[in-house]
């Protein structure tokens, strides 16, 4: 009986360590990764969420903001900056881009200037083109 308890408890320990290894080994398969525009989603079933992201979701939730308002006010998105959200500058550009969206002229000022460091590019439908 004692021989039959000390192989069960055995066992057990050595599921638990085994369960351990596994969760510090598993490596970063639950993680945030960029897409092809910029953005960060999620890989897998991430535990937490990072600063980074936190605040990459709420400079494009501002974007969006943005976005809304301007178009519940009547205006033609053409490519156009629509406005700042921290240090970004959001941008309406062609889909699919074109030279004009890459000319220095057609950037928004705030961007230009120093202002803001990074920027967000829309399309005119309020889709995120790229985070740069």
């Amino acid at each position: 009986m004692k021989k039959k308890m000390f192989w069960i408890i055995g066992i057990i320990v050595i599921l638990i360590v085994l369960g351990i290894i596994f969760v510090l080994l598993r490596g970063d398969e639950d993680d945030w990764i960029l897409d092809s525009n910029g953005v960060y989603i999620k890989h897998g079933n991430p535990f937490n969420v990072p600063d980074y992201v936190r605040a990459q979701q709420e400079t494009v939730a501002c974007a969006l903001s943005l976005y809304n308002d301007k178009k519940n006010s009547g205006m033609d998105f053409i490519s156009q900056c629509i406005g700042k959200c921290g240090d970004y500058s959001v941008d309406i550009v062609h889909i699919p881009r074109s030279e004009e969206d890459n000319k220095v002229e057609n950037q928004c000022a705030d961007f230009r200037a120093g202002v803001t460091n990074h920027f967000i590019e829309l399309d005119s439908k309020g889709e995120i083109v790229r985070i740069v």
